[in-house]
């Protein structure tokens, strides 16, 4: 499983943007690759901490808890980098 979180605030266009992105992203993934990503929003209005690490980057998209990106999303990345995040996670399954 691949977790998405998107770190924003209200009144954030860029944040409707990247979320619109995702949601773009994901709906052209095949079915089994989209099923197996979850996607949270937190806002950096009910987290002070997040709020001291993002508020002049947001958006903030983090893959499994990693930066991928902040201010812009590409849509070709992140479906590359799930693609990717789905390969890895498969292996691993593999090996177990």
């Amino acid at each position: 499983m691949t977790t998405v979180t998107l770190i924003g605030r209200d009144g954030c266009h860029l944040c409707d943007v990247a979320r619109g992105v995702i949601d773009h992203v994901l709906a052209n993934l095949p079915d089994d690759q989209a099923d197996a990503v979850t996607v949270e929003e937190l806002s950096i209005q009910d987290d002070p901490a997040l709020s001291e690490l993002w508020w002049e980057k947001i958006p903030v998209v983090l893959i499994d808890g990693d930066l991928h990106a902040h201010w812009r999303l590409d849509a070709a990345r992140l479906s590359a980098a799930l693609r990717d995040a789905d390969a890895a996670s498969r292996a691993q399954e593999v090996s177990r």
